[in-house]
Formats: structure tokens, C-alpha cells, sequence
């Protein structure tokens, strides 16, 4: 099963790191509240971006590293700046 991590802009200007099999409707949860606590204190303003990973253990793993990133290279990674694979052998 394909697994995706996805960086989502919330209202108060920094970005929320997440996985899931379908992103579309991950975000449609956290946009209507019901998604994780993060982004129910955070409103969700815009999804950034979303990786496509192989398996759930690589998302886990991915997702830590990027947890790890500041905002500004959150950013950077969802804009192209950064790639996902410079994020997980650094």
C-alpha cells in the first residue's frame, strides 16, 4: 500500500507534518476538525505538499525527519527548494 507524508499551512503560520494513504481526505479531517489535535487548536489554511513513500514504516520514518525540519525548511521542502531524500540522509 502507497503511503504519502504531507505538510499542511495552518492559520497561525506554521506547518503540520502528517501521513496517510489518501491525502485528500486526511485534509478534508483536519479542515472540518476532526483531524488530529494539532490542527484542531491550528486551522488547517492550505496543504503544501505530499510525498509519495513506499510503505508505512518508510512514512514513519520520513515523517520524523521532517518533524524535525523548522518551518522555514518545511517550506522550503514543499516548495521544491529541498528534496525529501536530502531531508532523510542528512
Amino acid at each position: 500500500m502507497t503511503w504519502f507524508l504531507y505538510l499542511i499551512e495552518c492559520d497561525d503560520g506554521s506547518v503540520y507534518t502528517g501521513i496517510a494513504t489518501d491525502v485528500q481526505a486526511r485534509y478534508a479531517k483536519h479542515a472540518t476538525g476532526k483531524g488530529a489535535r494539532y490542527t484542531r487548536a491550528r486551522k488547517p489554511v492550505a496543504l503544501l505538499a505530499s510525498f509519495e513513500l513506499a510503505d508505512h514504516s518508510s512514512a514513519l520514518r520520513a515523517e520524523y525527519r521532517v518533524k524535525q525540519l523548522s518551518a522555514a525548511d518545511k517550506r522550503a521542502l514543499a516548495a521544491g527548494a529541498r528534496t525529501l531524500a536530502s531531508v532523510l540522509t542528512s
